[in-house]
Protein backbone atom coordinates (compact mmCIF):
# COMPACT_ATOMS: atom_id res chain seq x y z
CA UNK A 1 0.00 0.00 0.00
CA UNK A 2 1.38 2.93 -1.12
CA UNK A 3 2.15 5.50 1.83
CA UNK A 4 -0.18 7.95 2.28
CA UNK A 5 0.83 11.84 2.05
CA UNK A 6 -0.33 15.51 2.52
CA UNK A 7 0.27 18.47 -0.03
CA UNK A 8 1.47 21.88 0.19
CA UNK A 9 1.33 24.19 -2.44
CA UNK A 10 2.61 27.79 -1.41
CA UNK A 11 0.56 30.22 -3.01
CA UNK A 12 -0.04 33.97 -4.16
CA UNK A 13 -2.70 36.23 -5.78
CA UNK A 14 -1.36 35.35 -9.25
CA UNK A 15 -1.29 32.16 -9.40
CA UNK A 16 -4.96 31.43 -8.83
CA UNK A 17 -5.17 31.12 -12.84
CA UNK A 18 -3.29 27.72 -12.44
CA UNK A 19 -3.81 26.82 -9.05
CA UNK A 20 -6.99 24.91 -9.64
CA UNK A 21 -5.39 23.07 -12.62
CA UNK A 22 -2.36 21.89 -10.53
CA UNK A 23 -4.76 20.73 -7.56
CA UNK A 24 -6.83 18.64 -9.95
CA UNK A 25 -4.04 17.06 -11.31
CA UNK A 26 -2.57 16.54 -7.95
CA UNK A 27 -5.39 14.25 -7.09
CA UNK A 28 -5.53 12.56 -10.53
CA UNK A 29 -1.70 12.27 -10.96
CA UNK A 30 -0.01 11.24 -7.58
CA UNK A 31 -0.62 7.83 -6.92
CA UNK A 32 -0.86 8.20 -2.95
CA UNK A 33 -3.70 8.05 -0.66
CA UNK A 34 -4.21 12.35 -0.26
CA UNK A 35 -4.68 13.97 3.64
CA UNK A 36 -5.06 16.90 3.21
CA UNK A 37 -4.03 19.94 0.27
CA UNK A 38 -2.58 22.61 1.91
CA UNK A 39 -2.67 25.87 0.32
CA UNK A 40 -0.24 28.23 2.15
CA UNK A 41 -1.14 32.40 1.06
CA UNK A 42 -1.52 35.36 1.95
CA UNK A 43 -5.34 35.85 4.24
CA UNK A 44 -6.77 36.83 0.55
CA UNK A 45 -10.81 36.52 0.33
CA UNK A 46 -10.16 35.27 -3.37
CA UNK A 47 -7.28 32.34 -2.58
CA UNK A 48 -10.17 31.40 0.77
CA UNK A 49 -12.73 31.19 -1.67
CA UNK A 50 -10.83 28.76 -4.35
CA UNK A 51 -9.33 26.53 -1.00
CA UNK A 52 -13.26 26.05 -0.22
CA UNK A 53 -14.46 25.68 -3.86
CA UNK A 54 -11.50 22.78 -4.38
CA UNK A 55 -12.57 21.38 -1.04
CA UNK A 56 -8.54 22.04 -0.01
CA UNK A 57 -6.90 23.63 3.46
CA UNK A 58 -6.16 27.29 3.92
CA UNK A 59 -2.93 27.87 5.81
CA UNK A 60 -2.46 32.13 6.45
CA UNK A 61 1.04 32.19 5.07
CA UNK A 62 2.24 34.10 8.31
CA UNK A 63 1.57 32.18 10.89
CA UNK A 64 4.21 29.44 9.61
CA UNK A 65 7.60 31.01 10.09
CA UNK A 66 8.32 33.79 13.26
CA UNK A 67 9.14 36.11 10.04
CA UNK A 68 7.01 36.84 7.20
CA UNK A 69 8.14 38.15 3.17
CA UNK A 70 8.39 41.35 5.15
CA UNK A 71 11.68 40.29 7.28
CA UNK A 72 12.97 39.16 4.13
CA UNK A 73 15.12 41.66 1.89
CA UNK A 74 16.43 40.28 -1.27
CA UNK A 75 16.42 42.55 -4.16
CA UNK A 76 18.09 44.16 -6.39
CA UNK A 77 17.18 47.84 -8.68
CA UNK A 78 16.43 45.32 -11.43
CA UNK A 79 14.88 42.82 -9.33
CA UNK A 80 13.25 41.63 -6.44
CA UNK A 81 12.77 38.33 -4.58
CA UNK A 82 11.97 38.41 -1.38
CA UNK A 83 8.47 36.34 -1.95
CA UNK A 84 10.21 33.81 -3.82
CA UNK A 85 12.91 33.32 -1.25
CA UNK A 86 9.89 33.04 1.40
CA UNK A 87 8.05 30.76 -0.35
CA UNK A 88 11.12 28.40 -0.09
CA UNK A 89 11.29 28.81 3.45
CA UNK A 90 7.12 28.16 3.61
CA UNK A 91 8.02 24.43 1.84
CA UNK A 92 10.53 24.18 4.56
CA UNK A 93 8.12 24.69 7.38
CA UNK A 94 5.94 21.91 6.50
CA UNK A 95 6.80 19.55 9.12
CA UNK A 96 4.74 21.68 11.29
CA UNK A 97 0.96 21.10 9.30
CA UNK A 98 -0.84 18.12 8.31
CA UNK A 99 -0.75 15.23 9.96
CA UNK A 100 1.13 12.21 7.62
CA UNK A 101 4.28 11.11 7.83
CA UNK A 102 5.53 12.54 4.46
CA UNK A 103 4.28 16.00 2.34
CA UNK A 104 4.26 16.70 -1.50
CA UNK A 105 5.74 20.32 -1.88
CA UNK A 106 4.71 21.70 -5.44
CA UNK A 107 4.82 25.07 -6.95
CA UNK A 108 1.34 26.77 -7.93
CA UNK A 109 2.28 26.82 -11.72
CA UNK A 110 3.37 23.03 -12.16
CA UNK A 111 0.88 20.67 -13.46
CA UNK A 112 1.68 17.16 -13.45
CA UNK A 113 0.07 15.02 -16.92
CA UNK A 114 1.66 11.51 -16.22
CA UNK A 115 1.11 9.19 -12.90
CA UNK A 116 3.52 9.99 -10.24
CA UNK A 117 4.91 8.08 -7.55
CA UNK A 118 7.15 9.04 -4.71
CA UNK A 119 8.02 6.28 -3.05
CA UNK A 120 9.14 2.79 -4.21
CA UNK A 121 9.32 -0.18 -1.46
CA UNK A 122 11.30 2.04 1.29
CA UNK A 123 13.36 4.42 -1.27
CA UNK A 124 12.16 8.07 -1.91
CA UNK A 125 11.82 9.12 -5.60
CA UNK A 126 12.98 12.36 -6.42
CA UNK A 127 12.39 13.51 -10.29
CA UNK A 128 15.67 15.07 -11.30
CA UNK A 129 17.21 17.56 -14.04
CA UNK A 130 20.47 17.86 -15.71
CA UNK A 131 21.28 21.19 -14.64
CA UNK A 132 21.15 24.00 -11.66
CA UNK A 133 22.41 27.09 -10.75
CA UNK A 134 26.01 26.95 -9.02
CA UNK A 135 24.71 29.37 -6.66
CA UNK A 136 22.59 27.17 -5.27
CA UNK A 137 25.73 24.65 -4.45
CA UNK A 138 28.09 27.63 -2.71
CA UNK A 139 25.34 28.00 -0.49
CA UNK A 140 24.32 24.53 0.27
CA UNK A 141 28.19 24.07 1.44
CA UNK A 142 28.05 27.09 3.90
CA UNK A 143 25.41 25.95 5.56
CA UNK A 144 26.21 22.43 5.90
CA UNK A 145 30.34 22.09 5.32
CA UNK A 146 30.13 19.92 2.40
CA UNK A 147 30.33 20.32 -1.17
CA UNK A 148 26.82 18.90 -3.09
CA UNK A 149 27.21 15.14 -4.02
CA UNK A 150 24.38 14.11 -5.92
CA UNK A 151 24.94 13.59 -10.07
CA UNK A 152 21.68 15.38 -10.56
CA UNK A 153 19.71 18.69 -9.75
CA UNK A 154 16.47 18.22 -7.70
CA UNK A 155 15.40 21.62 -8.46
CA UNK A 156 12.40 20.62 -10.97
CA UNK A 157 9.48 22.20 -8.87
CA UNK A 158 7.75 19.27 -6.51
CA UNK A 159 9.22 16.99 -3.88
CA UNK A 160 8.21 14.66 -1.60
CA UNK A 161 9.65 15.83 2.42
CA UNK A 162 9.59 13.05 4.66
CA UNK A 163 9.01 15.48 7.53
CA UNK A 164 11.57 13.51 10.30
CA UNK A 165 14.33 13.80 7.63
CA UNK A 166 13.13 17.70 6.98
CA UNK A 167 13.54 18.71 10.94
CA UNK A 168 16.77 16.76 10.91
CA UNK A 169 18.14 19.16 8.51
CA UNK A 170 16.41 22.09 10.35
CA UNK A 171 18.51 20.86 12.81
CA UNK A 172 22.11 20.39 11.31
CA UNK A 173 21.54 23.87 9.90
CA UNK A 174 20.89 25.57 13.19
CA UNK A 175 23.34 23.59 15.37
CA UNK A 176 26.21 24.20 12.60
CA UNK A 177 25.52 27.89 12.94
CA UNK A 178 24.08 28.94 16.04
CA UNK A 179 20.65 30.47 15.02
CA UNK A 180 17.22 29.55 13.61
CA UNK A 181 17.82 27.53 10.69
CA UNK A 182 15.95 30.18 8.28
CA UNK A 183 18.30 33.01 9.46
CA UNK A 184 21.17 30.77 8.81
CA UNK A 185 19.94 30.40 5.52
CA UNK A 186 19.06 34.05 5.15
CA UNK A 187 22.46 35.32 6.71
CA UNK A 188 24.85 32.88 4.69
CA UNK A 189 23.44 33.13 0.66
CA UNK A 190 24.51 36.05 -1.29
CA UNK A 191 21.94 38.40 -1.85
CA UNK A 192 23.60 39.82 -4.73
CA UNK A 193 22.34 37.01 -6.56
CA UNK A 194 19.25 36.45 -8.35
CA UNK A 195 19.09 32.79 -7.46
CA UNK A 196 21.20 32.10 -4.38
CA UNK A 197 18.95 29.54 -2.51
CA UNK A 198 17.07 26.21 -3.06
CA UNK A 199 15.09 24.21 -0.87
CA UNK A 200 14.70 21.53 -2.97
CA UNK A 201 18.49 21.33 -3.82
CA UNK A 202 19.42 21.59 0.32
CA UNK A 203 17.26 18.82 0.94
CA UNK A 204 17.61 16.33 -1.88
CA UNK A 205 21.67 16.82 -1.69
CA UNK A 206 21.13 16.45 2.40
CA UNK A 207 19.62 13.16 2.17
CA UNK A 208 21.74 12.14 -1.55
CA UNK A 209 24.61 12.67 1.20
CA UNK A 210 23.59 10.44 4.00
CA UNK A 211 22.28 7.49 2.27
CA UNK A 212 22.95 7.52 -1.85
CA UNK A 213 20.90 4.57 -1.99
CA UNK A 214 17.98 5.23 -0.54
CA UNK A 215 16.92 7.59 -3.15
CA UNK A 216 15.98 6.92 -6.85
CA UNK A 217 16.26 9.51 -9.39
CA UNK A 218 14.25 9.62 -12.07
CA UNK A 219 14.61 12.33 -14.99
CA UNK A 220 11.58 15.09 -14.11
CA UNK A 221 11.02 15.97 -17.79
CA UNK A 222 9.14 19.24 -17.02
CA UNK A 223 8.32 21.39 -19.96
CA UNK A 224 7.73 24.94 -19.46
CA UNK A 225 5.13 26.93 -21.58
CA UNK A 226 4.10 30.89 -22.13
CA UNK A 227 0.63 30.22 -23.09
CA UNK A 228 -2.52 30.33 -20.91
CA UNK A 229 -2.80 26.84 -18.99
CA UNK A 230 -6.80 27.47 -19.61
CA UNK A 231 -6.44 27.30 -23.41
CA UNK A 232 -4.49 23.64 -23.51
CA UNK A 233 -6.62 21.14 -25.35
CA UNK A 234 -7.19 17.40 -23.75
CA UNK A 235 -5.93 16.34 -27.23
CA UNK A 236 -2.79 18.64 -26.93
CA UNK A 237 -2.57 18.13 -22.93
CA UNK A 238 -2.25 13.97 -24.06
CA UNK A 239 0.54 14.65 -26.75
CA UNK A 240 2.46 16.87 -24.18
CA UNK A 241 2.28 13.36 -21.62
CA UNK A 242 3.97 11.19 -24.33
CA UNK A 243 7.09 13.19 -24.22
CA UNK A 244 6.84 14.92 -20.65
CA UNK A 245 5.82 14.21 -16.93
CA UNK A 246 4.78 17.66 -15.98
CA UNK A 247 4.22 21.33 -17.58
CA UNK A 248 5.01 24.48 -15.89
CA UNK A 249 3.42 28.15 -16.38
CA UNK A 250 6.50 30.31 -14.85
CA UNK A 251 5.41 34.64 -15.15
CA UNK A 252 8.92 35.06 -14.61
CA UNK A 253 8.15 38.62 -15.44
CA UNK A 254 6.94 39.15 -12.04
CA UNK A 255 10.33 39.40 -10.23
CA UNK A 256 10.88 42.11 -12.26
CA UNK A 257 11.19 45.94 -10.05
CA UNK A 258 10.24 47.77 -13.34
CA UNK A 259 6.50 47.43 -12.54
CA UNK A 260 6.69 48.43 -9.07
CA UNK A 261 9.07 51.50 -9.71
CA UNK A 262 7.51 54.81 -8.86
Amino acid sequence: MPVKIDVLIPAIAKDLQTLPYVIDAVRKQVKHPIGSIMIVAPNQKRIRQMCRRKGCRFINENTMLPITKNNIHYRSKKWERSGWLFQQLLKMSGDKIGSANYFLAIDADTVLIRPHAFRTGNKAVFYCRSWSQPEYFRTYKKLLGNKASAPKSFVTHYMLFEKSKLRQLKRTIAKKHGMRWYSAVLRKMDKSKQFAFSEFETYGNFLYARNPSGLVLRPALNKSLSMNIANITPQRLRTLSQRFRSISFHKRRGYSRKATKQ
